[in-house]
């Protein structure tokens, strides 16, 4: 498989998302005296791939880890980076709440049934780790509440709480002077505890956050870097179908009618038509 990585400023460096067992992007912020590592990745073998890359390319080597959010492909490879960490407080609570599980089948059952994870995600820790799987999870080290700035010298990042439907920590992590905005999966729907689905209201609210940063670049931690337009573009069926039904609320048949007539097609296309269930699911 190939690893690939991106160069996105004089400061920031990605490995990019592979979707094989669900990993993430990485990020390494470059300071003058310190390195951030954006997310710890989804198991030390991810971990090593990009902690290889940055030795390749001659880069300090990260010094401290900033989580987006609590769930496995995020922060399960936090053991091989052995790093301060500094998290959200619900972060916190939920990787503490995992702490001492054996990861076996039976325990992967139990989670599924319980809605902590999917069986996607179960599905993806076994392609991950194989049989024999010993994870070891790590609990954060500097916790904070609405948000908190890293000095890493001439290179500032803010970590900010947003919540959302995806997982209720989530956290936005934007580098100031590379205008990078990092979304974490803020703007995804629940994945956990029950069928999948936006707020309209909620989701309008991440969006005016994310675009309130005018960055440069917008990165969703399972997508492709964008800049600006490209966000604005990728995101704006998606932005009116949840105007949309901020109005009309579950009247699907009326929903689906704006949302042909304001993209001038005739049927919409399968990720809205999925969107709207979503949306539909999330409408109180």
């Amino acid at each position: 498989m190939e690893h690939k990585f991106q160069q996105l400023s004089k400061n920031v460096i990605i490995m990019h998302a592979e979707h094989d067992t669900d990993r993430p992007i990485l990020a390494a912020v470059l300071g003058g005296r310190r390195t951030l590592l954006m997310d710890a990745g989804n198991s030390p073998a991810h971990a090593e791939l990009f902690r290889e890359e940055l030795s390749k390319r001659g880069y300090r080597q990260p010094d401290i880890l900033a989580l987006t959010h609590w769930h496995w492909d995020h922060t399960f490879g936090m053991s091989a980076w052995n790093l301060p960490a500094v998290a959200h407080v619900e972060t916190a609570n939920a990787l503490a709440s995992l702490a001492g599980l054996d990861w076996s089948e039976a325990c992967l059952e139990q989670l599924v049934t319980e809605g902590t994870i999917s069986k996607e995600s179960a599905a993806d820790i076994r392609k991950e780790y194989g049989e024999e799987r010993t994870i070891t999870l790590m609990e954060p080290d500097i916790i904070f509440k609405d948000r908190i700035t890293l000095d890493l010298g001439g290179v500032t990042c803010e970590l900010v709480h947003v919540g959302g439907d995806h997982s209720e920590d989530s956290c936005f992590l934007y580098v100031k002077e590379d205008r990078i905005l990092f979304l974490g999966d803020a703007l995804g729907p629940s994945v956990y505890g029950g069928p999948r689905k936006y707020s309209s209201t909620g989701f309008l609210g991440l969006l005016r956050l994310a675009y309130n940063y005018r960055a440069e670049w917008y990165v969703e931690s399972h997508g492709i870097p964008m800049n600006e337009e490209e966000f604005r573009k990728d995101l704006s069926s998606w932005e009116r179908m949840a105007r949309v039904v901020d109005v009309f609320g579950h009247d699907r048949e009326r929903v689906v009618l704006e949302m042909k007539t304001f993209l001038k097609i005739d049927e919409l296309p399968e990720d809205l038509l999925q969107g709207l269930e979503y949306f539909m699911a999330g409408t109180k």
